[in-house]
């Protein structure tokens, strides 16, 4: 019986003072079939859509400048956080993405590294960033306070938007679970019902919370050049 109404998050599940619950990162390469790697197979041909599908769209966001290769990344990026969101959806599998620990580390780095590069080689393009066309002379001062703070506060929000989303479904699904025990029979099915349909709705978040995360950091990137 859970103690706390977070301990589905708890990381802290370990043997010899390691935490395992953090394998689950990697879980995802076992749960790719067999036949993948056989080319062309029917997922290769799938996930190969997926890729060239993402790939045109930030390219597109990335513009005309943009080095070649530089949306594996992002690519890359959307398939690591749509893995470990799916996982999440199985019993007993830990949910990494719903930590700021992982999160915040997929954030941080990138816009640090979009910031630096800005800034060590764009420097005229990244003050004008500061300071929105059309501004009038005496809020100058004020909108580079506000766009130096949103700046500021990129990671943080990227960060804190994954995880709580990934939060919220899945404390929801756990109310509506303990409760089961303590319903009549004709209730039980309606709460199986209710969960079946949130299982379905939280799937659709995975997805969409992974390409989230995904075309804002292209977007930043976008920024600096």
């Amino acid at each position: 019986m859970m103690t706390n109404l977070f301990s589905s998050f708890d990381p802290m599940t370990s043997i010899f003072n390691f935490s395992l619950n953090w394998l689950s990162t990697f879980i995802g390469l076992l749960a790719i079939p067999c036949m993948y790697w056989l080319i062309p197979s029917r997922y290769n041909m799938i996930w190969f859509n997926i890729i060239k599908t993402l790939h045109k769209e930030f390219k597109i966001l990335l513009g005309i400048s943009s080095f070649n290769g530089s949306t594996l990344i992002f690519i890359s990026l959307f398939s690591m956080i749509l893995f470990n969101n799916f996982l999440g959806l199985f019993p007993y599998i830990f949910t990494s993405t719903s930590h700021l620990s992982l999160t915040l580390t997929l954030a941080l780095p990138l816009w640090l590294s979009f910031m630096i590069y800005g800034w060590v080689n764009n420097t005229q393009h990244m003050f004008a960033h500061l300071v929105p066309q059309g501004t009038p002379a005496i809020l100058m001062p004020f909108m580079v306070c506000i766009e130096t703070i949103s700046n500021v506060i990129r990671p943080g929000t990227l960060a804190v938007r994954l995880a709580a989303n990934m939060i919220a479904g899945h404390l929801l699904m756990t109310l509506l679970g303990n409760t089961g025990p303590s319903l009549s029979t004709s209730l039980i099915s309606i709460l199986i019902v209710v969960q079946i349909a949130l299982l379905i709705l939280e799937s659709a978040v995975s997805i969409i919370q992974s390409y989230v995360f995904a075309v804002l950091s292209t977007l930043y990137s976008s920024e600096v050049n």
